[in-house]
């Protein structure tokens, strides 16, 4: 009888009387949370996206349906009345004068605050520590409290409504020489000493050693930089005066507090934003996955 039970059955085959076993509770609680997770996650880039989506819905409708429903992003009346009545003002001079601004703004501080962090992160100099703590001092002060200094020094010199005194006050910043600072410290010193023993000197190791490797450090300046040379407004009240040197943000500004800022106007102010964040959206959305990481892509192999 054993004889016939044992030839009868397969070695290692699994029994048929014995039951499946259960899922665990562990694996099913942490599929519950990250479904819950994921659907919070979900949510609140909803409600994120949700004020954008009824900016651009509302730059397409009339004023009396903006203003009847202020929260339904679905014209009843799709029109483009507000985009063509935006360009039959100086839209397009200022279009121009923020592409000049932010382009000049943008390669200055690239350039200046690489260089003034590469000197403080690496060149030794009496007084080095001052400069440092200086700088990191003027990242707490406000910028609105700099308005009439710079007013009077940009007046003294003779800039006052002209393209230099609205780019050179903003060719520098605290903060990109504090990133670039700290990314050059970061960066390993051999890379610096073979450019040395090869003859170069102290510019020309920055510029073709150093400046490569910090590629993440000075796409993220790149667009700080930019985004906020072209949403600047305050600096811009202060150092022009003429309708010929309006940016975007003092042409849409003027525009909707003058003759045309009468009753809510939403499609109108809603149209100029959309046009406004367009050259901000594609930039971010073009050089975001080379946003500073902490990794030095490679620049050394061991």
């Amino acid at each position: 009888m054993s004889q016939t039970t044992l030839t009868d059955r397969h070695v290692g085959a699994p029994d048929p009387e014995t039951p499946k076993a259960a899922p665990r509770p562990h694996a099913t609680r942490t599929a519950i949370l990250k479904a819950l997770g994921y659907s919070a996650l979900t949510v609140f880039a909803l409600l994120y996206l949700f004020p954008f989506i009824i900016q651009i819905g509302t730059s397409f409708k009339t004023d009396s349906d903006a203003t009847a429903n202020p929260l339904n992003p679905i014209p009843s009346n799709f029109t483009t009345a507000a985009y063509q009545q935006l360009f039959q003002q100086d839209f397009g001079l200022w279009f121009t004068n923020s592409v000049v601004v932010a382009l000049f703004v943008t390669a200055g501080r690239v350039f200046f605050d690489s260089l003034a962090g590469y000197a403080l992160a690496r060149l030794r100099f009496r007084g080095r520590g001052a400069v440092t703590l200086a700088i990191v001092v003027t990242l707490a002060v406000p910028g609105v409290v700099l308005l009439i200094p710079k007013f009077l020094i940009i007046k003294q010199l003779g800039m006052y409504d002209t393209y230099s005194g609205m780019i050179l006050p903003l060719v520098a910043d605290a903060a990109g020489v504090f990133i670039m600072k700290n990314f050059f410290e970061s960066i390993p010193v051999s890379l610096e000493e073979a450019a040395k023993l090869d003859g170069a000197g102290v510019f020309r190791t920055f510029w073709s050693v150093v400046l490569p490797v910090a590629k993440p450090a000075l796409i993220t300046i790149t667009i700080i930089a930019f985004q906020s040379s072209w949403n600047e407004l305050p600096h811009f009240l202060v150092s022009r005066a003429s309708p010929e040197t309006n940016t975007l943000t003092t042409g849409v500004a003027g525009l909707l507090t003058g003759a045309l800022g009468a009753g809510n106007r939403y499609p109108l102010k809603l149209a100029a934003a959309v046009l406004m964040t367009i050259p901000v959206a594609l930039m971010f959305f073009v050089f975001q996955k080379r946003i500073i990481s902490g990794s030095l892509e490679g620049a050394v192999k061991e």
